[in-house]
């Protein structure tokens, strides 16, 4: 989930709410980039993230220009009408796909919904359109992409939180090294959660004791729930435009067009 960030696609999103997750930026971004990250590393260890954890994060670690290239064309993304965007994001195969999903988790997705309140249909819309329940949730090394986005000084702030963020992920033991895998943005998981987002709603639903947004579906769903209702969901009332739960809805994803597709594919799931 991430916070969605208004210039990233659809998946990047969940949100500027990233402030409060972790410290503000204290390092000057630009210049050197080994330089940067030295300085970070300090910041990093004076505000409780191991030696080891940083020497394991930032081993090896170099820009990814190819990132910078992304997140520069990234503009206009949900230019489209609601009914161009929706005609390429919730096609017949999609919702069958997110129909076999719901009767192959319907226990689960029960449990989620009478927990957390929101619809079952909302949660696995979700979870489809982000990454197909799992089967596309990135392929870049979320460290080194939240580090070339957080050395660039457009969005120094945001990144700088996100990268620790990923650091504490790592110190919390969410996730090995080789499984801190994303997109474009750093976003992370079955419903590509921003770090900062998956320290704040991640929820241990399958009792492992730790929060694992890749690999465990009742993790995913779980918090992909809880987001929304610690936002202020509103249990058993719409949310279509207009209403206040299609408002909490922007912390998921601030664009009007993406949370109409939403409510959309959800409202296909109850056919």
């Amino acid at each position: 989930m991430s916070p969605r960030l208004p210039a990233l696609p659809a998946a990047m999103c969940i949100f500027a709410l990233c402030l409060f997750a972790t410290p503000a930026a204290a390092v000057q971004c630009g210049g050197d980039f080994n330089a940067f990250i030295a300085n970070f590393s300090r910041e990093a260890v004076g505000k409780g993230i191991s030696q080891g954890v940083i020497a394991q994060g930032f081993a090896g670690i170099t820009q990814d220009p190819k990132v910078m290239e992304f997140d520069r064309r990234q503009r206009g993304t949900f230019k489209k009408t609601f009914e161009e965007y929706a005609a390429t994001r919730v096609g017949a195969a999609r919702v069958n796909r997110a129909k076999q999903m719901m009767k192959k988790h319907a226990p689960l997705l029960s449990r989620v919904e009478q927990q957390f309140g929101v619809p079952k249909e909302l949660v696995v819309a979700i979870w489809t359109m982000e990454t197909d329940n799992g089967a596309d949730m990135g392929k870049l090394p979320v460290i080194r992409t939240l580090a070339t986005l957080a050395h660039d000084c457009r969005r120094t702030d945001l990144f700088q939180r996100e990268l620790f963020a990923a650091l504490q992920i790592l110190q919390r033991q969410d996730l090995p090294q080789k499984e801190m895998i994303g997109a474009y943005a750093g976003e992370i998981g079955q419903t590509q959660f921003l770090p900062s987002s998956y320290i704040k709603y991640g929820v241990d639903f399958d009792g492992s004791g730790h929060v694992d947004l890749r690999r465990s579906v009742p993790d995913v769903l779980a918090s992909t729930a809880n987001l929304l209702k610690m936002n202020g969901w509103q249990r058993g009332q719409p949310f279509n435009m207009g209403t206040q739960n299609f408002e909490v809805m922007r912390e998921w994803n601030r664009s009007e067009v993406y949370r109409r597709t939403l409510h959309y594919f959800a409202e296909q799931l109850k056919q």
